[in-house]
């Protein structure tokens, strides 16, 4: 066995045992089972009787059933899984941890990512729901996730309404030993719609069942009219009253010889006997509304455009990104989110972490819309030239990392100053110059002229201080820097240490481990020689009483 699905399996009977020494406090009820089983429906009075039913598996074989559930499986399955973190300015960003992303990339041993979203989605469109069971490690971190048959998953409600999950056997998903009982934070359970039962889901079969037999049925008598060379039955009539024994033997003759493989020969009627061939009008014969009928009802269920199952035309506008919104929203929309609701509680993900599918290849437009619109959101300051490129898959380039705008642009701020001006517009007329003043007197010039000098040296005071005052702090920002510096590296010799004491305690819990299973080996070992010495001298005790 896979080491991983030893592990899914001794932790699942480590939660079997816990459960059966505790059955006397804990009683479980199983839910309403109605939509979760085999669905049988009447189309009409009387039908299950008559042998007219609506069975899931066969439904699935129906073309247009079957065109739905895998365009909406294969396209959610084809979009990549993202772990997102919002930053301290409330932007989320993709990113990765060692503790999330892992399972995110590679959910387990025998399945890739786009094939486990694919199973995931087609359970809970078939069943109605998805059962994800969780494979932990030493940790309780999660993983590994496996999508679970819903025919052998039942969920249980305890009386205080606490919610467990009861598995049949599954060795694909490590599920061994028969029925296992566990609780609900071990499975991740994605539903449909629920009408019965808030832990029961309802497929979309449920509601379009009837349309698929129907358009099946439709399909298989219309099969069995072209083996029939496209030609319907016909009657054998006699100019007189014949036995029941005559009749009989010319009907068999007749089926034996003229039909199925050997229509078209040539029969040779005698006795007055006469062939006539049945016809069936164009309003009978008119299969393909009634199918087309069933196929839009089956889309109607399902959410689907018709059109993209190859029921009925296209839209005749060509607006790719419109018509990818509209499948989006009303098929898609609602089985993502709940998805990626299941996958942030299920990996139990911190308050700054969430999961998100991209959408990106999914809502993309075309290359002509996609173009003039990242040309508007780098014209319009949006975006930097190098996220445009990026969006394209396209290199950065020198010069790019910044959003642009056109100089004449100015800020509501530079405007609101301009505006609080009691001229903004410089349309008042200027003021008429002042009169020279007189020629200033000889003394006046001395004062003044002492007065500038003790303004110089007063501003040559002040530029050494300034410059003083300058060197002073530079010198304690290189000291503060310095201390930074030297507590980022106390910080990082702290974190080697907190790793090493980890590993350290993860070695001894190993030890301990290991330690305890070789007494618990070393007691079996005792209380075996002890029950041996104990028949020994019982049976030494009897051949001495002999």
């Amino acid at each position: 066995m896979i080491p991983g699905l030893r592990t899914v399996s001794r932790v699942l009977r480590a939660f079997a045992d816990g459960f059966v020494a505790s059955s006397k406090a804990l009683s479980l009820s199983a839910v309403d089972d109605r939509g979760w089983t085999t669905i049988i429906r009447e189309s009409f009075a009387g039908a299950w009787q008559a042998n007219v039913e609506v069975n899931r598996d066969l439904v699935m074989a129906q073309s247009t059933v079957f065109a739905c559930m895998t365009l909406i499986a294969s396209d959610i399955g084809k979009l990549c899984i993202e772990l997102m973190e919002r930053d301290s300015t409330g932007i989320w960003s993709e990113t990765s941890s060692p503790a999330f992303s892992p399972v995110l990339r590679k959910p387990n041993h025998f399945q890739t990512r786009q094939k486990f979203i694919e199973q995931w989605i087609i359970s809970k469109l078939a069943h109605g729901n998805a059962y994800i069971l969780k494979q932990r490690d030493a940790r309780g971190v999660v993983v590994a996730l496996y999508v679970l048959d819903p025919q052998l998953v039942r969920p249980l409600v305890a009386q205080d309404g606490s919610v467990y999950y009861q598995l049949s056997e599954d060795s694909l998903s490590g599920v061994q030993g028969g029925n296992v009982t566990i609780p609900a934070s071990e499975i991740i359970h994605d539903r449909m719609v629920c009408l019965f039962h808030p832990l029961v889901g309802i497929s979309p079969i449920f509601a379009c069942g009837l349309a698929a037999t129907k358009a099946l049925k439709i399909e298989s008598n219309s099969a069995k009219f072209f083996e029939n060379m496209s030609r319907p039955s016909g009657i054998l009539t006699a100019p007189g009253e014949i036995p029941d024994a005559t009749a009989k033997r010319l009907k068999e003759t007749w089926e034996a010889n003229y039909t199925a493989e050997n229509i078209g020969r040539v029969a040779v009627l005698g006795a007055g006997l006469k062939y006539e061939g049945m016809t069936i009008n164009a309003v009978d014969s008119d299969l393909v509304e009634q199918l087309k009928m069933s196929a839009e009802q089956v889309c109607s269920t399902f959410h689907v455009p018709a059109y993209m199952v190859g029921v009925g035309p296209a839209p005749t506008y060509n607006n790719i990104e419109a018509l990818n919104q509209q499948y989006y929203s009303q098929c898609l929309q609602a089985l993502i989110e709940s998805a990626e609701a299941c996958l942030d509680e299920g990996l139990a993900l911190p308050e700054k972490y969430r999961v998100e599918f991209d959408l990106d290849d999914l809502l993309r437009m075309d290359t002509a819309t996609q173009i003039k619109t990242l040309n508007d959101a780098v014209a319009g300051g949006w975006l930097a030239p190098n996220e445009a490129r990026a969006s394209r898959n396209m290199r950065p380039v020198k010069g790019g990392e910044s959003p642009m705008i056109q100089q004449q642009n100015y800020s509501l701020a530079a405007l609101a100053k301009r505006d609080a001006q009691d001229d903004p517009f410089g349309n008042a007329k200027p003021a008429p110059a002042p009169a020279p003043a007189p020629a200033a007197a000889p003394e006046d010039m001395q004062d003044a002229a002492k007065h500038i000098e003790v303004v110089q040296k007063a501003l040559e005071r002040l530029e050494n201080d300034r410059q003083a005052q300058a060197e002073a702090n530079a010198e304690r920002l290189r000291v503060a820097q310095d201390e930074a510096a030297a507590l980022a590296e106390r910080i990082k010799a702290q974190e080697s240490s907190i790793a090493e004491l980890e590993r350290s305690n993860a070695t001894l819990q190993q030890d301990l481990a290991r330690e305890a299973q070789k007494r618990a080996d070393e007691r079996d070992r005792l209380e075996l020689a002890a029950e041996i010495e104990r028949i020994r001298a019982k049976a030494i005790s009897e051949a001495l009483c002999v």
